[in-house]
């Protein structure tokens, strides 16, 4: 018999869907095991897609949809266990996409990418996300319920309460999971590759242009849930780039005899992939940068009231307010307490006792990174929950709070005089732990406004987002470890260079490289030969004015670098824009060196955005993506805009949502494409180690009627593309089993 909550609290006059004195089956066995699943499967979506397009998009929905029919068919569940299961299943794709955000950016600052490092991280940021969540949920979620509105934490309850009143949404998300499954199987250019996976036209008649759409059903589906507004700006950042931008570059450049810094070549020898690798990356991380403190500024004021709610809150006691009905019972805050301090000791023991080779720091120095972690980590989970409960998880600026928490933390490092390189792997793990923690806790307050309506045990449920941020790491750290080594290439160089005496910006590397041989090419996509790359150091360039950023094999006997090493993140199939800008940060706070005119021309051109009245962020990161990336994306919008016109026209309601048949179909597809996709990593990489014959699978060359026609092969590859927009259309027009009843 549940007691009444003392009379000084005033309980909000809201009855959750399943009463609190009600006890049904909840934190069970086999919804933690799907839970965890989901989490491990979804997180390893999120990194593969987020790093290709540089977005995420919520994973809430399709999991709680998934879990409403697979317990069903394994007996009757709970609308409890549902939630879960979409609980524990959504924490891997909140940390996930915290973690592509900042920690790639260790490659990029010439640091190794290790799986153990990544794992810790991660671990620490997602428990704090949840931890700091506990004191914090009911002033946010309960008090705050006509205020904070959680738009997909209210929304995914809509669905569970459906799925408990007999309505199914799987077979749209099953039917998207299978049809783009088979689609990538032949698309993909690491499984059957039948067609170009990037049908490409570069016109002779506008040098510096190119126009090509890397064909997934990954970006298809995003562009689907995104809608055509958001896709389109996208994609207006990508023409501007590679139809206006490049040829200018190439129009004026090509008169100019020797190299234009950054670049390493004269333009009038460089392709539309050189120009955008020298010159179109740099103005996008400025442009990028420059958005996303934008849009952190215009949440000042939010920010601003979310502390004072905060610290209101606390000041008048968490527990004291916690009743003891069972919708009540958070963790205990001493709990929660002696938790955050477990993980922060961690922290501090990982940086002293375990640092990254040759970036070694001193124990006093990691005490004070543990000590920003819990200043910055504490501030921004309070914003990142208050803003998601205005505006939403994907509108959520957690990009720009790295840049603040980075911004603030190398200021502080450059006064006390601490700019070795040391540093700056320093500042992204600060910097990296506290964006984990805030994606967290915004994915957390979603979960947690969600059990609110629906009924469910906070407790239970803050339990299940640790157990989800457990196992999901797992997942996350080796998907980053296989995309970096699946989507790897080298490439032949010939940079004259005295290494006793470096350039500024080149040191040797300090990570371990244990292969003797590697496939060397001379471009892109150009047949591979094994080089031995025995008895040669590697090095790295970081924006150095001579040589241009990467990884080298340095020749003693020519005294060249011969070999290019272009790790799979920060190639063009993994651009990582968000980890680049956080590098670019860093090296331009505590190393001062960076291509200052391009940058400032990406800040000024998402200061002339932001004029006309666009909202930048998007335009920005469509300007840095190849626009392989946002032209496909933009497909997926054109489907909902045709799919929203046509609505109108025969007089329907246009109300797309989270939920809606295009939505859970498009869901479908990305995750298709993420699954798939991976899939074919593994093969790349068995390939790699020589476990598997080169091409093991790849039967679409060996056709020769598609391989020796190029214009014939791109032509098919546009032609299944859009049949398989086509499906979506036809999909999203189709009611769902539960709209007709």
């Amino acid at each position: 018999m549940a007691e009444t909550v003392p009379a000084r609290v005033e309980e909000p006059k809201f009855q959750p869907y399943v009463p609190p004195d009600e006890v049904r089956p909840e934190f069970t066995f086999r919804a933690i095991f799907f839970g965890g699943l989901f989490g491990i499967l979804f997180g390893a979506v999120t990194v593969y897609v987020g790093l290709r397009a540089g977005l995420t998009v919520s994973a809430s929905i399709p999991i709680a949809v998934l879990s409403i029919s697979v317990l069903r068919a394994l007996g009757k569940a709970s609308i409890l266990e549902n939630n879960i299961v979409q609980t524990a299943g959504s924490a891997g794709e909140s940390v996930a996409g915290g973690v592509i955000f900042t920690l790639p950016a260790l490659i990029f600052l010439g640091f190794p990418l290790e799986y153990a490092r990544i794992f810790l991280l991660a671990f620490i940021g997602g428990w704090l996300g949840v931890l700091f969540m506990i004191p914090l949920r009911r002033q946010l979620i309960v008090k705050e319920h006509g205020n904070l509105l959680y738009p997909e934490g209210t929304a995914c309850a809509d669905v569970l309460i459906a799925g408990d009143k007999g309505g199914s949404f799987a077979s749209r998300v099953f039917a998207g999971l299978g049809l783009g499954a088979l689609y990538t199987f032949f698309q993909n250019e690491y499984m059957f590759k039948v067609w170009p996976s990037t049908p490409t036209y570069t016109p002779s008649w506008y040098p510096g242009s190119s126009v090509r759409a890397n064909t997934t059903s990954e970006y298809l589906g995003v562009g689907y849930i995104i809608g055509p507004r958001i896709a389109g700006v996208i994609f207006a950042g990508g023409v501007f780039a590679w139809l206006v931008v490049m040829p200018a570059i190439k129009f004026f450049g090509s008169h100019v005899t020797g190299a234009i810094f950054p670049g390493t070549m004269p333009i009038a020898d460089m392709g539309p992939d050189d120009i955008y690798r020298a010159y179109i990356r740099p103005m996008g991380a400025g442009a990028v940068a420059a958005a996303g403190l934008i849009t952190l500024l215009r949440t000042i004021p939010t920010i601003v009231n979310a502390l004072r709610a905060g610290a209101k809150d606390l000041a008048r006691g968490a527990g004291a307010a916690a009743g003891l009905r069972r919708t009540d019972r958070d963790l205990d805050l001493k709990w929660a307490l002696f938790g955050s301090g477990i993980l922060l000791v961690l922290m501090w023991a990982l940086l002293t006792f375990k640092p990254i080779l040759h970036a070694e720091t001193s124990a006093a120095n990691n005490f004070f990174a543990a000590i920003l972690v819990v200043v910055f980590g504490f501030l921004f989970v309070t914003v990142s929950s208050r803003i998601t409960g205005l505006i939403g998880s994907s509108s959520n600026p957690i990009s720009g709070m790295a840049i603040a928490t980075l911004m603030a933390t190398c200021a502080m490092f450059l006064v006390m005089g601490w700019t070795g390189t040391a540093f700056s792997a320093l500042a992204i793990t600060i910097g990296g732990v506290v964006c984990i923690a805030s994606a967290n806790a915004g994915n957390t307050s979603q979960d947690l406004k969600t059990g609110f309506l629906v009924g469910a045990t906070p407790a239970k449920q803050q339990m299940a987002l640790m157990v989800g941020v457990t196992v999901s790491v797992v997942a996350i750290g080796m998907t980053l470890g296989l995309m970096n080594a699946g989507l790897e290439s080298f490439r032949s160089a010939n940079i004259a260079i005295d290494v006793q005496h470096p350039p500024v910006g080149v040191s040797e590397y300090s990570g371990k490289f244990d292969r003797q041989t590697v496939p060397v090419s001379a471009s892109a996509g150009g047949a591979a030969t094994q080089q031995s790359v025995q008895g040669m150091p590697l090095y790295t360039a970081i924006n150095s004015p001579t040589v241009p950023n990467g990884y080298y094999f340095y020749n003693p006997q020519s005294q060249k670098f011969e070999v290019q090493w272009i790790q799979g993140i920060g190639s063009d199939s993994a651009s990582a824009p968000q980890a680049q800008l956080m590098a670019t940060v860093i090296n331009g706070i505590l190393q001062r060196r960076l291509p200052w005119g391009l940058i400032l021309l990406g800040v000024f051109m998402v200061v002339a955005v932001e004029l006309l009245g666009i909202r930048s962020l998007s335009f920005a990161v469509g300007f840095y993506l190849s626009i392989a990336t946002t032209l496909a994306i933009f497909a997926g919008g054109v489907v909902r805009w045709l799919v929203e016109s046509r609505t109108r026209k025969t007089g329907g309601t246009v109300e797309e949502s989270e939920v809606s048949p295009g939505s859970l179909y498009s869901s479908g597809l990305i995750a298709a494409g993420g699954i798939v996709g991976l899939l074919g990593m593994v093969i790349k990489v068995l390939e790699g180690k020589h476990w598997l014959p080169d091409n093991a699978i790849a039967w679409g060359p060996k056709l020769g009627f598609i391989a020796n026609h190029d214009i014939f092969a791109n032509i098919l590859a546009v032609i299944m593309f859009g049949l398989l927009a086509a499906s979506l259309y036809h999909f999203a027009r189709k009611p769902l089993e539960s709209d007709k009843k």
